[in-house]
């Protein structure tokens, strides 16, 4: 699978079907190998004599001096290698080359090396450059799955790309007790697709013994009460090694108010990602990650890299269970046992057992018998009258449980009790992990609450564990409405089943299907990757009623569940106005008035034969094409004006959509042709334009997704760009800025 944003091309990438994105730089010949992860081939370069041996890529690629680029590749061979930026000046004169540092070891297996740096002043092209230095002639080293482009952040993450990866220097770490601080790159293996990752990490060595600690120089900012979670892979000297990250927030004098710490349970001693997450304190208006050794033994190293920290997610879109107390990954967070005799504490070690993330709470009871475990309180204000969900994932670990049963207990803003819900339970199989959850309706007065399970052990020594918690307010699995004014249907989808497939149908009044758009091209079996989804239908018909069917699969392609929605209408108040869509970029689309409709052709291609003796000649026919026809219409404004000559500038397949009462096909797919713009007449300042657009029939464009942020916010925005003034030379339009394109 191409790598996103990548300059080099897919054969450059991923060396298939060939080596021709590549050419020998110093001592080496050149290959294709097989055995590659990104597609089969590989590029295998053989050494002519013992020494150093470079390649790089056959083009040249753009660049802009002061950006900063990332490149990086899977290795494997016999010595240690590198990877570098080579820039070069608009002659293809060599300006300098920016080196990754030389792993530390080697390794036949596949493994990622990598380099980050600003293109350097005069510099307008780059090369990837790759080397190792072999010890005798004949010897092979292996590269594929190279990248170069734009740094690969994680998006939402408030630390800057050098902060987050390590990738350009060391710079944005500091040391903050009996440690030194330098950068390597470790033999690691990364999965062929996970891009966030790359070679270098920040090499943490215990100064003496004791404890040793690094923190981030930069201190985004954070607001106070806002949840946050951080987390960095973390590779501990020993696997007994106590390793931690830590979250910790600072006053606007830059006083630490809070440190909230999670403590590594290393199985051994590669990289595992260990996640943090705690409330911003009041006062707090910067924050900061920490990561160290307790009881560090002199010359230890702590190694880590991709360190982030973001607004926390949900475990469920809307939950007001703490992410802390939902998925335990630095511990327990606060639940308690008011009854029982079992015992919970977070599973160990790291990715022995677990729903989400790297930890869960294992809870035990020693008898055969019913214990109650209860959440810390959160508030839950306007909660009365309001339908609720709380929802647990559990998993039998050993023995066996005659029934789990999930409540929530109500308290009033003074904290009064006012009783539990009934809740709803069930026997919890004996393998695989299980969703139990219950509604309830919270009663009058309620502000607060705790989330409840009680759960009744049938042996003793029986042990279950708890994951991916959450509690809140329930909405429509399936909401629809009509946006008039910008001509679509909004689709809101809810308790979707990540990693399943979906397939949604617009489906019309006389029982037509059809795949509704999205990011991706048309929506048929695509991934679900959030339990939410909200869908603009920007080619659903005018002024006609239609439902949508909303088709679940599982990973296998087998259907589990379908849904339909309510019935919709998209309006059009005035029968002079229509409709023109580019399904793929709907931020276009433009409301205009018609003037006159097509008069329609059909064209045919015939061929006639002339057969001497017959009166009637032989005509051959081809199938009749679609129609076609000039549309006549009015731009009443120079902001239309310029909005349909930007709709019409690509090129692309449009969507023109009639009022019924004008007599067209009321939804057409058409190619328009040389567009004739002319004056309406009267005074030159008239803003009056008559347009004609010469429309050709078309089918649904079926591959176009829909064009979007892709996630990104303003936060990442202002994490990229430190003035307006920069955001302003690396965009041209805000349409730019919401899609990305520099």
């Amino acid at each position: 699978m191409a790598i996103p944003g990548n300059l080099l091309s897919a054969t450059t990438e991923s060396i298939d079907p060939n080596t021709s994105g590549w050419t020998p730089k110093s001592n080496c010949t050149i290959t294709k190998g097989s055995g590659g992860r990104n597609g089969d081939g590989c590029l295998s370069v053989k050494a002519t004599a013992a020494g150093e041996v470079q390649v790089r890529t056959v083009a040249s690629y753009p660049v802009t001096a002061g950006t900063t680029y990332y490149t990086f590749a899977d290795t494997a061979g016999t010595v240690a290698e590198r990877i570098g930026i080579r820039w070069l000046t608009a002659a293809g004169v060599e300006v300098s080359i920016t080196w990754s540092l030389t792993t530390l070891a080697a390794s036949s297996s596949w493994h990622r090396v990598s380099v980050s740096g600003p293109a350097p002043a005069g510099a307008t092209q780059a090369q990837v450059v790759l080397s190792s230095t072999e010890t005798a002639a004949g010897a092979l080293h292996y590269w594929e799955n190279v990248y170069l482009g734009l740094p690969i952040r994680t998006v939402g993450n408030l630390l800057d790309w050098n902060t987050e990866s390590a990738e350009v220097d060391a710079s944005g770490w500091q040391v903050e007790a009996n440690a030194t601080i330098a950068r390597q790159v470790p033999v690691t293996t990364w999965t062929v697709s996970w891009y966030y990752a790359g070679g270098h990490t920040i090499a943490a060595t215990a100064a003496a013994a004791g404890d040793m600690s690094v923190v981030t120089v930069a201190r985004p900012s954070v607001t106070a009460g806002g949840e946050y979670l951080a987390y960095a892979y973390l590779q501990p000297p020993t696997s007994s090694s106590t390793a931690w990250v830590e979250l910790r927030f600072y006053d606007a004098t830059g006083t630490m108010l809070q440190a909230t710490r999670a403590t590594l349970a290393a199985p051994g001693t590669g990289f595992y990602r260990q996640l943090v997450s705690d409330f911003a304190p009041a006062g707090a208006v910067s924050c900061a990650v920490a990561a160290g050794v307790t009881g560090a033994t002199a010359g230890q190293v702590l190694r880590f890299e991709t360190t982030v920290v973001t607004v926390a997610p949900k475990i469920v879109a809307g939950s007001v269970l703490p992410y802390s107390a939902g998925s335990f990954e630095r511990g327990i967070a606060g639940w308690t046992v008011p009854s029982g005799v079992a015992t919970r504490v977070r599973s160990t070690p790291w990715g022995a057992v677990s729903y989400m993330g790297s930890y869960s709470m294992t809870v035990t009871s020693s008898t055969a018998s019913t214990s109650t475990l209860r959440s810390p309180r959160v508030q839950v204000p306007g909660a009365a009258g309001l339908n609720w969900r709380a929802q647990i994932t559990a998993l039998a670990g050993a023995g066996s449980w005659s029934n789990v049963t999930v409540r929530v207990h109500w308290y009033s803003a003074a904290g009064a009790d006012l009783g539990t819900s009934a809740g709803h339970g069930a026997a919890l199989p004996a393998a695989g992990w299980y969703r139990i959850n219950a509604d309830q309706v919270a009663p009058a007065g309620a502000t607060q609450a705790e989330m409840e399970i009680v759960a009744t052990a049938a042996a003793a020594g029986s042990v279950m564990n708890l994951d991916g918690l959450a509690m809140w307010q329930v909405l429509p699995l399936t909401a629809v409405e009509a946006v008039t004014a910008s001509g679509y249907a909004r689709v809101t989808l809810r308790e979707l089943t990540v990693d399943n497939l979906m397939t949604v149908y617009r489906v019309q009044q006389d029982g037509t299907r059809t795949l509704v758009r999205g990011a991706n091209g048309l929506i048929d079996k695509d991934p679900i990757i959030t339990d939410i989804m909200v869908i603009e239908d920007h080619e659903a018909p005018l002024t006609e009623p239609v439902y949508y069917r909303i088709e679940q699969y599982t990973p296998s392609g087998t259907l589990s569940t379908t849904r339909v929605s309510d019935p919709v209408t998209v309006g059009l108040d005035d029968p002079n106005l229509a409709w023109l869509k580019d399904p793929g970029n709907p931020q276009r689309n433009l409301l205009v008035m018609i003037e006159t409709a097509p008069q329609w052709t059909a064209p045919i291609e015939q061929a006639r034969h002339k057969v001497r003796g017959r009166q009637n000649a032989v005509v051959l026919s081809d199938s009749r094409g679609g129609l076609e026809g000039d549309l006549s219409l009015w731009t009443r404004s120079d902001e239309e004006r310029r909005a349909l000559r930007q709709l019409l500038g690509p090129g692309n397949t449009l969507l023109w959509q009639t009022h019924p009462s004008m007599g067209e096909e009321p939804s057409m797919y058409v190619n328009v042709g040389q567009a004739g713009l002319a004056r309406a007449g009267g005074n030159a300042d008239d803003p009056w334009r008559q347009w004609t657009l010469p429309l050709i029939e078309a089918d649904m464009p079926v591959e176009v997704g829909v064009s979007g942020a892709k996630g990104r916010t303003w936060r990442d925005v202002l994490t990229e760009f430190a003035t307006w003034d920069a955001v302003r030379t690396t965009y041209a339009s805000w349409e730019a800025v919401f899609l990305d394109r520099r």
